[in-house]
Formats: C-alpha cells, structure tokens, sequence
C-alpha cells in the first residue's frame, strides 16, 4: 500500500513517531495486538516497525522508529527524509507476536521502543478489561518515548515506571519474576541487553507462557559458521557455504523464497524442517516451533537438513 505521512512528531528517546493514512481508502486492513508492517524504503531495504496505534481505529497506522545511527540505515533515512505529505510503501500487518486470549492476568514488561507493540497490548487488555501489568524501563524519564500517551491512555494502577537514575523507581527483574501464577502470561519487547535479562529471569517459567518479540536476532559467540548441505522434498541438493546465508543458496538454486528482513527477526521466511540438526539464530521461532520451522535468512545446521521446499 502506498501511505500517506498524516503526521510526524518526536518523542524522547530520538523516536519519530509517525501516522500514515490511505489517500483513498477510509479504513486499512485490521491488525491485532503485536502486529508489525513492513516499510519499503527508496534504496530497496525493507524495515519492520510494530503498529503501536490503537487496533480499533482503523483510518491510520502508528509507527515509533528510534533513530540508530550506527544501524543499518532505515531508522536513519526515516528521521532525516520522512515529514508530512511524504509517501511510503507499506505492507499489510503481519503478527509473530499474538496476545493470547486468556482469562488469567497478563504481566508486560517493555524496555525502550520495545514499548511499541507493548502498548498496542496494553490497549487492547485494558479495553477488555483483563487484569494486566505493565513494566516500562528506561535509562531515565527524559528518554521514555510515549510516556505521554500512556499516562493519557492506560490506568496509571497498571503501569510502573522504571528509570535507572531514579533509585526509588528501579526494579530487579530477577525478583519481580522470581514467582509466576500459574495462569499469567508474559510477553516482552526492547533491546538485546533488556531481552537476555528477562530470557534468564523467566528461565523457571512453564513452557508456553512466555513471548517476546526482538528487534534484533541474539549475539552469537559460538564457533565460526561451517558449510552445511540443504535437502529439497524432490531430492535437489543445495550446498551452503560456510560465508553464504542458508536462504542466499536456496535463491541461487531457484528457489523462490520470500524474504524481507534477511536478519532473522520478521518470519517472512520462514520453512519447514523434515529431517536434520538446525542451528538456530533468529529471533521469532518459539521453542516448540524449533523442532520443526526453520529461518533460512539466519539460522544454519550441522550436516545435511532437509527443509519442507
């Protein structure tokens, strides 16, 4: 779709926050809670921002982007070329982060612009009217982007604000999870520092109850990538080497794979495992989807794996 910026406005924290609207079109396609789109930029990347609008009112979307100067570019071109009038290709809204429809509380913890699909749930909970938490970290008030909406919007019994320079506010979070109920469900976003604390935090939790969604795939310090092979459903062997992607062998082999982010943290490409020991690197596959989905643009294997293609 080609959006229209209707508005576009800073936020704490270098954040452009950014409305988009149908020039014809009243209504654009819904999206739930934990939904992102993709935005098309003019040199052919492709970037994935989570709609942190309101899922109800469908006359615009709502995107947050952090500038990242030492990024791969997006964030940056966004803030220096995007203002109002300006046209953007977007995708349709696709979901690798869904909020489950349960009757028991719901715990949100959110670090920085991983406030963004955080938000989108806190929305929709509060709006339902299920029990919920939020957890919002910063390094300080003064870089807490969307604070403003969420003491307009959300009740202020639910939320806790969290700043590293205010001693009376920081949290533990190796305490404030030590002891799951039993039917809660937790769900996390923010930056790689912030994701591994609570992945060690909630290591105790039951199996099922925890989602995330990361901006960027982990860090990776195991032994240097090994060429592996690739198996296709009709017996085509596809080799891989030890300095080319896993999804770069199978395009070079005619394979027609889509892909958007090729970083491991959209899901666009995203396949079927028959056989085989996969080295997974990504960002989005759940532990249960593990033992059989595969994310090619990333992830690797030891021997040969033969994919469902």
């Amino acid at each position: 779709m080609k959006l229209t910026v209707t508005a576009a406005r800073k936020e704490p924290g270098d954040v452009l926050v950014i409305d988009l609207k149908h020039t014809r079109k009243p209504l654009l396609p819904p999206f739930e809670p934990g939904s992102h789109v993709d935005v098309h930029l003019p040199d052919g990347k492709v970037r994935q921002y989570s709609l942190c609008g309101d899922p109800t009112d469908l006359s615009r979307y709502t995107i947050a982007v952090k500038r990242e100067d030492v990024g791969r570019g997006g964030s940056a071109w966004i803030h220096d070329a995007v203002a109002v009038g300006c046209t953007l290709p977007v995708s349709a809204p696709r979901n690798h982060f869904p909020l489950a429809q349960r009757e028991g509380p719901t715990v949100l913890l959110a670090g920085g612009i991983g406030i963004t699909p955080i938000l989108a749930m806190a929305r929709a909970l509060e709006r339902q009217g299920k029990p919920y938490k939020l957890h919002y970290f910063t390094r300080s008030r003064a870089l807490m982007p969307l604070l403003s909406v969420i003491e307009r919007e959300l009740d202020c019994s639910t939320v806790w604000l969290h700043f590293d320079d205010e001693p009376e506010t920081r949290e533990d979070l190796e305490a404030l999870l030590s002891t799951p109920s039993s039917d809660a469900q937790l769900y996390y976003c923010g930056p790689p520092g912030f994701m591994a604390a609570v992945d060690r935090a909630t290591a105790h939790w039951p199996e099922g109850t925890v989602h995330f969604e990361a901006f960027q795939p982990p860090e990776h310090n195991d032994a240097p990538p090994e060429p592996f092979t690739i198996t296709l459903r009709d017996g085509t062997v596809v080799p891989v080497a030890a300095d080319t992607s896993a999804l770069a062998a199978l395009r070079a082999a005619g394979v027609l794979l889509m892909a958007s982010c090729e970083n491991g943290v959209c899901g666009t490409c995203e396949c079927g495992i028959l056989e085989g020991q996969p080295i997974h690197r990504d960002a989005v596959l759940s532990k249960e989807a593990r033992t059989h989905r595969f994310i090619p643009c990333i992830s690797r294997a030891t021997g040969v794996l033969r994919l469902d293609l």
